[in-house]
Order: structure tokens, then sequence, then C-alpha cells
């Protein structure tokens, strides 16, 4: 009966295309494997002497919650009535990460990858919506384009928390949050390794982590975590430079554990994203359909390298630098009361001057036939933030009668304020030619012309919080309630705005003793909006976002397997809309519903990780018509297997083998083409979707570890998305990396 359901799910999640078979035999056999699993169940339940009344035992697969991630706690997966993944460092860098949106290509409900490779940034969108992200419990990215990304070499692991996280986090997107933790000095943290890695695109990297026992007794711990790394990237011209710094001091006793920690990272780089224009991509391409037939009038059908670099390299950089100071402490006072708190400055700049061929309206091509460019937009751009923030936050655990609480009473506050020095000049004339580029500096405009077309844009946001949750469990009912008290002070050159919000979140969870714990969810969120609504005068609102959430875990008694079902329902309103003149809310939302599982099965040396998702996710108007929001494929799945000998003459040897899918993707507007007496005309581009299969190789003996990774093993071309817009973002094309690691 299990295999028929698994297969009846496939059936109905299953794409029409023939051409998709590699994504539909992945999601076929990540099926059956989780029918499998679920089949197990009474033999695992036959073989525990477990009472019958007891709570199940939890056997750990898989990276463990932590006070400083997503959840603010350590309250095992399956007994969270929430969605949360977990990756650690060893399960992403077994599957050749080299960024953070990288680590979350196997974790459903996630699209890491949306745009192809990425050198500004990790694009993350969980849900379907943009995903903030959050070091230690305090978040590190604000604004665009104005700091240095991490590197994940400095992580120990990377959360990720699913729908509305307002509660524990203030302003934030419905869809969920990316939450990391930094590798620091620990009495449990005194090993010692030097990593030297190379690989395709002539890449090169050494890093290593030390770790020293100060005091003797570890009392006093210190940690260097570091890395250089000279690297060109897929695309010509570009460079992916880093150097990072992170070292970490730490003192413990039995009560108390404080941590100061410093990372300075300074990156070297230029845009990969290129903007590469419909008619040199999408018009030469059988994987992309365009429903307006002007975008592709007189093209030859010839397809620029998917390494083709449109800018200048006299000109064009990224370059960024930032410097965090944490502080990251715990404190029992008692039995029942422990303080906790994260407090941070952090300093970003970046350098960041660009050209690209000028968009010119949806529809309307942007180069001639043979390649010539009707125009190169410059921008060049000093922009950069400051940061300095605290979580502090006071633990309680006791019980009232029958009920056991886990009660956590924050305060949290936030001061932020970011600049951006910059000047553009639009669609200058140009004799630069896709097919045949030249690079001779000849167009790059003067400094002088930047420097007297500048504007200084400068914001400030201070929020100040107050936040309660309640974990209460009585015999095997769990339920999670809580409350933040947030106000928000926002300030640009136009306006100041204050923001008052008191987003809700409830739970509930209950624990069977065979190990299958349905459970149900429902949480808000907001992000507050500056600025005046232009046609009612108005401030603008804030985004408010709210979520249904109904699933099951399953862990069978005993067992080392593990499986998640999650079906949301989530809306987000007040959406701006930008108009001549301004902006103004109309009435626009984001509806997105959404099915997502999670599996991973352990079968003595062999283990798999299944995810998929299947999602619905519309732009509506005030009239309640919808349109598919774009870049977001609507079915994505992945599976990892690895081989892992416990003993015998192959122990050590490491082979993992992984799959992953994405469905096609769309994006909408409204193009003004001359064959329709310029009238507003609906466009669609429609991006036909892949199947990359990742690969690993790795064997240990004593205290060497050698790895080869590779990603998009097949090589497979693909286009990760298309805009109406009009250009095209390239797939992530093979990459090979090997590295070889000394233990001491």
């Amino acid at each position: 009966m299990l295999y028929k359901f698994s297969e009846h799910v496939y059936e109905l999640l299953k794409i029409k295309n023939a051409y998709h078979c590699q994504g539909y035999i992945m999601l076929k056999y990540g099926l059956l494997i989780t029918s499998a699993l679920v089949a197990i169940s009474p033999v695992c339940a036959q073989t525990t002497k477990a009472d019958e009344t007891s709570v199940q035992e939890t056997v750990v697969v898989t990276g463990t919650p932590s006070i400083f991630g997503a959840t603010k706690s350590e309250i095992p997966l399956l007994e969270t009535p929430r969605s949360l993944s977990i990756i650690t460092a060893e399960e992403f860098l077994d599957r050749g990460a080299l960024s953070l949106s990288n680590t979350l290509n196997y974790t459903a409900g996630v699209t890491g990858n949306a745009f192809g490779y990425a050198t500004r940034g990790d694009f993350t969108s969980i849900r379907g919506l943009d995903a903030p992200e959050y070091q230690d419990n305090l978040q590190v990215l604000f604004g665009n384009y104005n700091n240095a990304r991490a590197d994940i070499y400095t992580l120990d692991q990377v959360e990720v928390l699913k729908g509305p996280a307002s509660v524990l986090y203030g302003q934030a997107a419905p869809g969920g949050i990316v939450s990391t933790i930094s590798k620091v000095a620990g009495a449990d943290k005194l090993g010692k390794e030097v990593v030297l890695t190379a690989g395709t695109d002539n890449r090169l990297q050494a890093s290593t982590d030390l770790g020293f026992d100060l005091s003797g007794d570890g009392k006093w711990t210190a940690r260097f975590v570091g890395l250089v790394r000279d690297s060109e990237t897929p695309i010509d011209f570009v460079e992916d430079n880093a150097i990072v710094l992170a070292p970490s001091l730490t003192y413990t006793n039995d009560k108390t554990t404080l941590t100061a920690l410093i990372n300075y990272t300074d990156r070297e780089s230029d845009t990969s994203s290129q903007f590469l224009p419909l008619a040199a991509t999408a018009c030469g391409s059988s994987d992309v359909t365009i429903s307006l037939a002007d975008v592709c009038a007189g093209s030859t059908g010839q397809e620029v390298d998917p390494s083709v670099y449109v800018g200048d390299p006299n000109f064009n950089k990224y370059n960024t630098e930032a410097t965090t100071i944490s502080l990251i402490g715990t404190h029992q006072i008692n039995d029942i009361f422990t303080f906790e708190g994260t407090a941070r400055y952090r300093d970003n700049e970046a350098d960041y001057d660009q050209t690209w061929i000028s968009f010119l309206g949806a529809g309307t091509p942007r180069v001639s036939p043979d390649g010539v460019a009707f125009g190169r937009t410059w921008s060049s751009s000093d922009a950069g933030s400051t940061q300095y923030a605290f979580d502090a936050r006071l633990r309680a655990k006791f019980r009232t009668g029958a009920i056991a609480h886990e009660i956590l009473t924050g305060v949290n506050y936030q001061d932020v304020e970011s600049f951006n020095n910059s000047a553009s000049f639009y669609a200058r004339p140009t004799t630069f030619n896709i097919f045949d580029p030249v690079y001779d500096g000849s167009e790059v405009p003067t400094m002088a012309e930047f420097n007297a077309a500048r504007t200084l844009a400068e914001d400030a946001t201070k929020a100040t919080d107050v936040y309660l949750t309640d974990y209460m469990s009585v015999g095997n009912l769990i339920v999670n309630a809580g409350v933040r008290f947030s106000a928000v002070e926002s300030n640009d050159a136009a306006s100041t705005q204050d923001d008052n919000e008191t987003p809700l979140t409830l739970g509930a969870l209950y624990k069977t003793n065979i190990g299958l714990n349905p459970y149900i969810s429902y949480a808000e969120s907001f992000r507050a909006t500056i600025g005046t609504d232009i046609v009612t005068g108005t401030s603008l609102k804030p985004r408010k976002g709210k979520q249904s959430e109904i699933g099951l875990k399953y862990q069978p008694i005993g067992s080392a397997s593990y499986v998640t079902i999650a079906y949301f329902d989530l809306e987000e309103d007040n959406l701006v809309e930008y108009v001549a003149g301004g902006r103004t809310q109309p009435g626009l939302s984001i509806e997105t519903t959404g099915f997502e599982l999670e599996a991973l099965l352990k079968v003595n040396a062999f283990a798999f990780d299944l995810d998929l998702q299947k999602l619905d996710s519309e732009n509506v108007d005030a009239n309640g018509v919808g349109t598919t929001r774009p870049s977001l494929p609507d079915t994505t799945g992945s599976i990892w297997a690895s081989w892992e000998p416990e003993d015998g003459a192959l122990e050590g040897l490491r082979i993992g083998l992984g799959a992953r899918y994405a469905n096609e993707n769309e994006s909408n507007g409204i193009a003004y083409p001359a064959s329709a007496g310029f009238a507003p005309t609906p466009i669609r581009v429609e991006t036909d979707g892949y199947t990359v299969f990742d690969a690993l190789i790795g064997y240990e003996y004593n205290d060497l570890d050698f790895t080869l990774n590779v990603r998009n093993l097949t090589d497979e071309e693909y286009y990760a998305t298309c805009l109406a817009r009009g250009d095209c973002f390239v797939g992530e094309t093979r990459s090979v990396v090997a590295s070889v690691k000394k233990r001491f």
C-alpha cells in the first residue's frame, strides 16, 4: 500500500515534459526511498525495548539545534512544531559547497542558486521569498551590495527556519531565515588542521583552523580560523580572491562561558552577473520560450559563450571589506535561570563599479542581430553600513504542576546606518559587440565625470524589541507560543517613520510512542517600508506576513532515519508598486502554498538525503488576479547518496553522488512593441528546468584527509532563469575541487 501511495504522489508531482525525464526518475526513486523508510518502522519498533508509555529516544543523524541558531533553543528537531533544517560543515563540504547559497542546495523549500553563479552575494529564497541572513542570532546583511559575504570555512553549521520568524528576530520576510553559527574557541574545539585546495578556474586556497588550550585546564581557550584564496571564476576577467581572519578567545567555568570573536573579511572580485541580452541567449536556445516575436526579430540564432564578459576590466570591480566584533555568552544563574546573549559591532564597505548592456524596456532588443549593443550603462558606487546590535535573553526552565515550561524572555536592539555614494550614466553610445568583445577601456567615463554626478543616499534604522516565548509540554503534548513587541524607527533623506508591531506565533505537536509526531503552527512577520504613499499621502505601511502550517515528523524508535513532511499556506500583504512620481500600496500581495518533504535514511554504511518541494507562488493584485512569481520553479528536488564503510579494508573511504532538479520557471511583464502599435502587450519568458549531478570521493588515512568534489558532473549547460525585462542568467558550470587536509 505504501508503494502505491508513493507512486500516486509521484504521478501528481511529475513534469509533463519528457525532456526532463532525469528529474522524473530522481523524484520517483526518492519517493520509493521514503516509502522504504516508513516501511521499516515496524521492524525498528519490534527490536526496541523502550516502554510503550515513555517518550521516544532521539538518535541524532544530523546537526542539532543550538541556542545561538535559528530557534534560539536546543529543543530537538523532532519536538519542534516548525519546519527546521540543519546542515553541518561536514555535510556541506562533502557536497562540494563553495558558498553559503551552495550549502542549501540539498534543503527542501530553499532555492539557493536562482540566478546561477553569483559573486556579489548569496541570493537565497525560502518558500518563494527572499531570505535574510543571521549569524549567531543577529542579522548580518542590510541593504544590497554594501557588505562582504561570509566565507563558509568560518562556519560550524547552517540552519534554515522556514516560515515567519518575526517573534524571535523582528523584521524579516515571511518565507524564513538563514541562520549561521560561527566557529569559536572552546575546550572541545582544540583540534588543528591545515587545508590546501586547488580546482578549476585556477582556484588556489589555503585555510587553517587552530585550537589552543591557553590555561591548560580548558578555562581559557583560543581559536584561529583563516584563509587566503586566489581564484578566477567561470566568467572571463572575474576573480574571487579573499583573505579571512577569524580569531576567538573563550573563558569557561562551571557556570559561565564568554567568547570574543573578531572576523575580518577582504574580498576582491567583480560581478559574475552579466545580464546577458535575450537576443544573444534565449533567441538561439531551445530551452527558452518567449511569447513576443518582436524580441527575436532578425536574430541569427547565435548564442554567446556562457563565460562571456560584457563589462570592462579597466573599470569593473566589486571589492568588499568587513570587520565584525562579537561577544557571545551564557551564564547559569541557578537551576532555573540562564542568561544568554550576543552583542556585535560590524563595519562594511563596498567599492562597486560595473557596466552592462542597457535595458531598453521589456520586449525591446538590447543588441542588434549582429551583436552590437544599442547602449551601455555605467555605474559607480561607494557604499557601506555599520551595525551596533545585541540580543540578550533570560531562559527559565521550571514546572507548574503537570506542565513543564521553557520560557525565553529577550531584549533585542539594533542600530544600523548605511550609505551609498553613487553615480550612473544610462545608455551611452557604444560599439561593443557581445559576439566579438573588445576591452580597450576607450568608452570608460572619467572619474571626474562620475564624481560630478554622484549623489549620497543615507538611511538608518533603530529597533528596540522585547519578546517572550513559552515552550510548554504536558505528557506527550507540546505547545509553543510567543509574542514580540517591536518598535522600529526608520530614517532616510526624505522622512522619519515609526512603526510598532506585535507579531505572534503559536504551535502544537503531539509525540506518539511510535515516533510519528504531527504538528500544526501559525506565525506572523513584518518588515517596515519607509516612504510616503504617492496616492494617499500617508506613510507606507509595513509589509505583513502570516503562515499556517501542518506537518508530520517521523523517526522510528532507535533508528537513525528521519522524515519530515509539511504543508504551508503563506501570505504577505502591503507590497509596494512603483508608479509615476513615487510609490503606492494599491493592495498587492504574495500568496504561496506548498508541500515539502525531507528524508534522511541510514542503512549500515549507506546514507540517503532526499528533499522535495512543490510550490505555488503568485503576485496577486487588488482584484484578486494572480501572476506567477518570477524565477521560481514550482517543483524542485534533490537526493544525496553516500557510502562510508566503518570498518574493514575500505575504512576511511567516502563516496557520494547527488542530483539536483528544478523544473521550468517564468517571468512576466508588459511590453510596448511596434507590431502592436506600441500598445501595452503582455510578455512571458519561460526557462526550461534542469538536472545536475554532484560527486564526492574522499579518503581519510590517519591524520590526512584527501577529497575530490565535482559540482555539475556532466557539465550540463542551462539557463538558471531568463527575465521579461530582457536578460538571462547562466547556470553553474562544472567545477572540480581537490583538497588535502592535515590534522595535528
